[in-house]
């Protein structure tokens, strides 16, 4: 039970550095954050049998989107959490390791690549996007601070439990 509570704080709090890092890359550098409500629509739109768009901004709106969204980021990030145990084992939250959080976190960025950017209409690594380039080292950006956040949270968890 210790692997499931500890995998679920440690996914919350990765996800939420990463949420920091796109509030403070929005006031240092004027970059909007994601719009999760996007991803609920895409999302909403999948059991309608819908799972590529050209562009998703142009789909209809979905019903509870950005409530969707926002479930989907917070859930994926405890999903993506729980590849630390399996990976590194169970023992990893006790002893929590600087490099397999940053690879793990930077791993992760996969699927935004290959899952959600083509499934959005962005194409595969961003690669319809106006400055593709740029996408790719902001989603990478992203994911090293979710890593960041793996450790931070997996230590704070340890230190105060």
């Amino acid at each position: 039970m210790n692997i499931l509570i500890n995998t679920l704080l440690t996914g919350i709090g990765a996800t939420a550095v990463a949420d920091l890092w796109s509030l403070a890359r929005k006031a240092l550098l004027g970059t909007p954050p994601p719009d999760f409500g996007l991803v609920g629509r895409w999302i909403g739109h999948m059991p309608r049998g819908t799972f590529q768009h050209e562009k998703i901004s142009a789909a209809a709106p979905i019903r509870g989107e950005a409530l969707i969204g926002w479930s989907a980021h917070y859930l994926t990030g405890i999903a993506f959490a729980g590849l630390l145990p399996l990976i590194a084992g169970p023992q990893w939250f006790e002893h929590p390791s600087l490099a397999s959080a940053l690879l793990t976190g930077i791993a992760t960025v996969l699927a935004p690549f290959l899952i959600m950017q083509p499934g959005m209409g962005a194409g595969l690594a961003a690669s319809r996007t106006p400055r593709p380039n740029a996408a790719r080292i902001q989603s990478l950006i992203t994911h090293f601070f979710f890593g960041v956040g793996l450790y931070v949270s997996a230590l704070c968890i340890h230190q105060f439990t």
